[in-house]
This record gives structure tokens, sequence and C-alpha cells, in this order.
């Protein structure tokens, strides 16, 4: 008998009635011979509603009563499918971290996982149940303590309890019916994709896509784990969704499978920096302690010699997310005040957007970038800043454009048609 991971996301639960329906598609899956363990989020609203009372109840922050109080709601979520799945006639019941265990690190708020054992499950499923309905975003550090996972957690438990296993699939249930090639709200050709590779989705994840939290991919691809994305309020079969996958599942696969976009970044320039062996370290190293999130780097070297400034000299540009930079210029500004680095300006342009194609069909095909950038200036947009990794390329451009670029390049490598630009040589 195979075993099924299903998760099922706040809106997904949001309410006893979307409850029941979750609930009806769990039962189709033990009909169809499936064990299951069904990860749950807190019904929508909840968490915020927990964390008010926290807020309301005192100014001190304990992490770990913030946790034992914020966990609490997928803990709800847990006992109430539970019950239904029992009005149906299904044996199942509820389990909370601290019971699986769901070991993890003690770094409350953003614990990882460290074990999860299979004892308890699976005593629990040779005695006849046959769906184990666990509090996902949780867990129970080495001193006994309630954990909470951070951002995504309950994705990544779901992925974290398909590889302790074995699953042969897991299932996360979301809003929307898949992963697509696009936003559907930019580009109304946006193509649902069939399957999609790791490392694609990872990319796009990382860039913006929000149907999969970047933390959770991760974890699939370093334990091969099969993950379909599909909607919660549609009648689905085995077909259904977009498949994660492996990049040797996918028999045909695109140059460029999607277009992310980012709006909320910003660009900061340091003019006029001291062109010398380290100045990138001591640039980076305050912004990574201070937390910045780095993303796209520009180095400009001239040779001239400045009257102020002998020898050659750079202006640093990067990117980072709009609501990080105070946080970067406090970072620099402290940096130089300590003599570590020496600058004549620090330019902030708050207005830009990060737009990426990604393919891991890139790998095998010249002319991406030029087809890109090409697409791009027949629209007029002007490129501020270029990165490029092995299967994708981003550009940041001016925020107003973000759209108009998006539609451009969907358009320019015609995402819309599943015939075109596949690589048919395997």
């Amino acid at each position: 008998m195979s075993l099924l991971v299903m998760k099922f996301g706040g809106t997904s639960v949001a309410d006893l009635e979307r409850i029941a329906n979750a609930a009806q598609k769990v039962c189709r899956e033990v009909e169809r011979g499936h064990e299951v363990i069904v990860i749950v989020s807190a019904m929508s609203g909840k968490t915020n509603e927990l964390v008010g009372y926290v807020e309301e109840t005192s100014r001190l922050y304990d992490a770990r009563e913030y946790d034992a109080v914020v966990s609490s709601g997928e803990n709800i979520t847990a006992g109430l499918m539970a019950l239904r799945l029992q009005e149906l006639g299904v044996p199942a019941r509820s389990w909370q971290g601290w019971q699986v265990p769901i070991n993890t690190t003690s770094a409350h708020g953003a614990a990882r996982f460290l074990s999860i054992p299979r004892d308890n499950l699976d005593a629990k499923f040779r005695e006849g149940m046959k769906v184990a309905v666990v509090a996902g975003f949780q867990g129970i550090a080495p001193d006994g303590r309630v954990t909470t996972l951070g951002r995504g957690g309950s994705d990544t438990t779901a992925v974290a309890f398909a590889a302790a296993f074995e699953a042969e699939r897991c299932d996360i249930y979301t809003d929307v019916d898949g992963i697509y090639t696009t936003d559907p709200r930019i580009a109304r050709k946006a193509r649902k994709l069939d399957r999609i590779a790791f490392e694609e989705m990872l990319e796009l994840a990382s860039l913006g896509a929000k149907v999969l939290q970047t933390r959770s991919v991760e974890l699939a691809m370093r334990y091969k784990v099969r993950l379909r994305v599909l909607s919660s309020f549609e009648d689905t079969d085995e077909t259904s969704g977009t498949l994660v996958c492996d990049e040797e599942e996918i028999m045909e696969s695109k140059v460029v499978s999607g277009v992310a976009y980012s709006r909320d970044e910003a660009k900061i320039t340091l003019v006029t920096v001291e062109d010398r062996p380290g100045i990138s370290a001591a640039i980076f190293e305050p912004l990574a302690d201070a937390g910045v999130n780095v993303d796209m780097i520009v180095q400009n070297i001239s040779e001239r010699d400045y009257e102020d400034h002998p020898g050659a000299v750079t202006d640093m540009t990067f990117s980072i997310p709009v609501n990080q930079v105070g946080r970067a210029r406090n970072a620099m500004e402290q940096a130089r005040a300590a003599g570590k680095i020496a600058y004549d300006d620090l330019a902030v342009d708050d207005d830009v957007a990060k737009v990426s194609v990604v393919g891991i069909g890139m790998r095998s095909h010249t002319g991406v970038a030029a087809r890109m950038f090409k697409a791009l200036a027949d629209e007029n947009i002007n490129i501020k800043v270029i990165a490029t990794s092995e299967i994708k390329i981003s550009v940041l451009i001016d925020r107003r454009y973000m759209e108009l670029a998006v539609q451009a390049l969907h358009d320019a490598f015609q995402l819309d048609r599943p015939d075109v630009g596949a690589d048919r040589t395997h």
C-alpha cells in the first residue's frame, strides 16, 4: 500500500466548509488504496489573530511563549480535520509536533528539522489508522519546548514527511490549480505547466513566484520528493495540477519555462569606491551581518585617476528588497565611519523591478539572452542591471515597465504554446 502526503494551506481550510471539502479529497485517496499523511496549516487569518493576542497581552517578547501560542492554530485545524474524516468513516487521528515527534533545532520562530522518526505513525498505521493529520509549521526542540518553522513552514513540513516516509508523492493543495508560465493576472496567455523541474521551480520561487516557498523546494530537490501543486477548490484526478520533479522525468524541456518578477526591489550604488583586493568583502560582510539580502551585483571599474582618488576606482551596484534599504544604508554608513570602506555617495533607486526568464533548456541552447534583450529593447525598456546563472537571466528595470516586460518576454519565448521551444533530443 503506497503512502501519500497531502498538504492543505490556510485558504484551503479557512472555515468548516472548506475543511469538509479537504476531508473529501483525503477520503478519495484512501478509497484509492493509499495511506495518507495530511499536513494542515492554521485556518486563514488565525495565525494573525494569535499574534495579535500575544502583542495585546504583553510588550515583552519571549520567543518560546510566542511559538507556544502561534503554533496552536495548526492544532485546531488538525483536530477538526481528524473529526471530519472520522465522520466520513475514515480511521484518522490528529498529531501535534511533539507527538510524532518532529525534532527541530531550538531556533524559535525559524527552527530547522533534525529528524522525523517513523515509529509512532508506522505503529498506528499497522493498527489500522488510514490517515494521520499532522499540525504543520511546528516541532519540538531538544529541551522539549514547542518551536515554529518560520515562513513556508507547513509546505516544508509536508516535504519533510514525504522524504522521511518515502511517500509516492507530496500533493500541495492551494488556491491556484498549478504552476503557470507567468502570472496570469499580467499575461492573459499564461499557460499551466504539466511538469516543471526542481531547479526551475527553485529559481521561480526565489525570484518571487509565491506558489511554493523556496525552502520546501530545496528540500524536495535534495530528497527527490515529487511534488504536485493543485487546487483545493476544483475536482482533481491523477493528471491535475503541476508535477514538480527531477529533470529526468521531463522528456521535452523547453528552453525557457517561465517568466518571474519581483516588484519590491531597490538598487543601491556606492559611488567612487577604491578598487582594491578585499573591497567586495568589506562591503558585503556588513550587509550580511545586518540581514540584508543582496541579489544582483555589478561592479564598474575605471582606471582613470581622480584628483581625490589616485588609482583605480569602482562604482559598486547591487539590488536588495526595498524594505531593507534603511538597514543597508545604516550598515554602509557604519562601515564607512569605522574606516572599513570609503565612498563618495550612496545612491538609492527604489523604483525598480526585477524580471527573469528561467529554463533548464538554457544549458544547451544559445541566444536566450539576445532574444530577451531584443524583446525588451523593442518595447523601449532600458536594462539597469543584468545577472545570470546556468538556467536563469534576470534584469533590473524601471518598475513602471514591469508588466509590459513580463508580457513581452512571455510572447518572445512563445510560452503560451506547449509545442514551441522544446528540446526534442531526449
